[in-house]
């Protein structure tokens, strides 16, 4: 598996822990680096998805609502919301992600850690926030380099 996929599969690890029992981001983190061994610059990586979701989370959050009205986020299952995050993160904040991949990982991500239909239901989300980034990319005030 590419270091890359890896580093996202720890965020998601992380942020699963953080969400569901509500433990301390940098206590989690220290701990699940431990156990895992990355490149370092893959654990960078990862550390950069878990503190750049934790920073957004509200306005992630929101666009999620947005383009997933009929599923509130609260009541979202833990691994889609944050597979969504960290897409959404990669897409128009981080913006060094090409868009193709940050939704191809995102939805590789779902079907490995998320139940039977998150997969398709992540794909359908990110295809919609796809097609408004130049816009959502304006609130984050992020700005992907386009040719």
């Amino acid at each position: 598996m590419q270091p890359r996929r890896r580093a996202r599969g720890l965020a998601i690890q992380i942020l699963y822990e953080i969400d569901c029992a509500g433990h301390e981001p940098e206590a989690v983190m220290a701990t699940r680096q431990s156990i895992t061994e990355l490149p370092e610059a893959a654990a960078r990586f990862a550390e950069e998805l878990v503190r750049g979701v934790l920073a957004n989370k509200d306005k992630m959050d929101q666009l999620i609502t947005q383009y997933a009205p009929e599923w509130p986020v609260d009541q979202m299952a833990i691994i889609d919301r944050n597979v969504l995050r960290i897409a959404i993160f990669e897409l128009a904040i981080g913006a060094s992600t090409p868009v193709k991949v940050a939704i191809n990982e995102a939805v590789e991500l779902a079907k490995l850690y998320g139940s039977e239909s998150s997969a398709r239901f992540v794909n359908g989300v990110l295809g919609s926030v796809a097609d408004r980034l130049d816009e959502i990319e304006m609130k984050f005030g992020a700005s992907r380099m386009r040719p």
